[in-house]
């Protein structure tokens, strides 16, 4: 009976014992995060100077490094930093999961200044609902996490990704609002908010652009979120990482009378016959609007600008945005560019009524330009284009696209447009290949005789499979997934696996044009290598 009483009592104390202690760790643990709350705490550090050299490069000392993180397609995830010119790569993405990934450095947004790094969504942490933004930290911390809860994720579908302000109004970005082509929401439904308080009224909402009324009271302050909200029974406010800033515009001794501007995605090695060829012809600045690269697309164009020519690179890393990226250069060059053809990098313009010229000038395309101060109303002058094949080519040709690719479909396929900026409408409305002009402007529809785009578009395989997945594309939002299958922006015979189909090589081989090709060689030709090899001025 009393060894009964005893083992009662013993097991009576070991419980209160275990209550007690529980209870103490609870509002021990508590009161650390009260103090600690969404903060990453360093357990060890590996080493000081790479403390130290963390702590120089970022003017933070807590940990994780404040950012805000968007998903984006193919479960990538783009986390921003209030920190600019951000080269150092040995930084991660930790999850509540406790799974972690790389943050590569990406680009830098210049306004404010801000870096941003990718890094990829592990498959545990998409199985937590709704999904959370990661911490990120530098690998010379280690650390763990308290139980304080991340925010939600934004999602790239939803979002104010930029702003530009002019000198009458500010103009907005957004992804999300405006899903189908014609499909406008009415700017009486939304609303610009400045901060927290200060709300303008909508002008204009086309495709992924709004106008908004500049704000009366925030002159000379700080950069400041700025966003748009939907009118309804609950007003819904739009996620943003944009920031009501001063003017932006391309800084410019001179107004060039023809620019360049186009969409660039790893095309390091065909940039420069690509500048070299068009700046023969009178373009005399180069926009790039940069998707992302990863190659050695900043090398090029230092050693271009270094060479004379000049070439000015803007970040632009959202995905399938080439309309609002065209619509954002409108703004941003206008007062250093009067005209600017709009093509890409595999596109080159030219003349049959050149052939019999024996050097380049770049007075030719300047001078098919309309003059509007003799009285012509043409703001806008598009161009056939013809779509060239592989060519039999099984890679990359040694002497650039124009030597390498000399065969062709029959048909003319769409167009391109030399644009005067100034006589663009104020909706900045495009499709990619030309834009709405304001009232009392025309447009001017060249044939093939007067100017053609040759556009290299079926390249080598090697080529066009690198391109497959990240093609900008207006109606097919991604290329391997078996959707609009008959739409033009895809290509014959491929479907939507990057599989080589067979017979690659001679695809797109209707017709035989070496206009360009003969033209470029009469042109270009630095030196004969051997009796039957010659070097262009593009290759270095």
């Amino acid at each position: 009976m009393a060894g009964k009483l005893i083992r009662c009592n013993f097991l009576y104390i070991f419980t209160f014992f275990i209550f007690f202690v529980t209870l103490y760790l609870h509002f021990l643990r508590n009161d650390f995060s009260v103090v600690f709350s969404d903060q990453f705490y360093p357990t060890t550090i590996t080493s000081s100077i790479a403390n130290l050299v963390l702590h120089e490069n970022f003017p933070f000392s807590s940990f994780p490094i404040p950012s805000v993180s968007i998903l984006m397609p193919d479960w990538e995830i783009y986390v921003i930093i209030d920190y600019p010119y951000f080269h150092q790569s040995d930084f991660y993405c930790v999850f509540d999961t406790g799974e972690e990934t790389p943050a590569v450095p990406v680009a830098e947004l210049p306004f404010p200044p801000r870096s941003v790094l990718k890094c990829d969504f592990p498959k545990m942490a998409r199985r937590i609902s709704p999904f959370k933004q990661p911490r990120l930290r530098g690998s010379s911390v280690n650390g763990y996490y308290r139980n304080a809860p991340s925010p939600e994720l934004l999602q790239w579908t939803f979002l104010v990704y930029d702003s530009l302000t002019t000198d009458n109004d500010v103009v907005l970005f957004v992804k999300g609002l405006n899903k189908r082509r014609g499909n406008n929401r009415k700017p009486a439904e939304l609303t610009c908010i400045f901060g927290d308080a200060v709300r303008t009224a909508v002008t204009s909402s086309v495709q992924e652009v709004f106008r908004c009324k500049p704000p009366d009271n925030l002159a000379g302050k700080e950069p400041i979120k700025v966003s748009i909200e939907i009118a309804g029974p609950t007003p819904e406010v739009v996620p943003s990482i944009a920031y009501y800033t001063p003017p932006r515009l391309i800084s410019s001794q001179k107004k060039a009378k023809l620019c360049a501007c186009t969409m660039v995605y790893n095309v390091a090695k065909f940039l420069r016959e690509w500048i070299l060829y068009h700046s023969r012809i009178g373009v005399e600045k180069f926009i790039l609007y940069d998707n992302g690269s990863d190659d050695n697309l900043a090398t090029i164009v230092n050693e271009l600008v270094e060479e004379g020519y000049d070439v000015k690179t803007h970040f632009w890393v959202w995905p399938k945005t080439q309309e609002g990226g065209f619509s954002h250069s409108v703004i941003f060059a206008k007062d250093s560019c009067s005209w600017m053809i709009y093509i890409d990098i595999d596109e080159f313009v030219y003349s049959p009524s050149w052939s019999n010229l024996t050097q380049p000038s770049t007075s030719l395309l300047p001078s098919m330009l309309p003059n509007l101060e003799e009285g012509d109303d043409i703001a806008q002058i598009t161009i056939p284009c013809y779509e060239f094949g592989p060519s039999n080519q099984k890679e990359h040709p040694t002497t650039g696209v124009i030597q390498g690719y000399n065969c062709r479909m029959r048909k003319e396929n769409r167009h391109k447009s030399i644009v005067l900026l100034s006589a663009v409408d104020d909706s900045l409305l495009n499709v990619i290949h030309h834009f709405k002009l304001k009232t009392g402007y025309n447009v001017k529809k060249l044939n093939v005789f007067e100017m053609v785009v040759n556009h290299y578009k079926f390249q080598a395989w090697p080529e066009f499979k690198a391109k497959f997945r990240r093609r900008v594309s207006t109606y097919v939002v991604d290329w391997t997934k078996p959707s609009n299958l008959g739409s033009n922006d895809r290509t014959p015979g491929l479907g939507y696996n990057p599989i080589e189909p067979i017979g690659w090589k001679s695809k797109f081989c209707e017709v035989y044009d070496n206009g360009l090709k003969d033209l470029t060689h009469t042109w270009s030709i630095v030196e004969f290598v051997a009796p039957s090899e010659y070097q262009m001025p593009w290759l270095k």
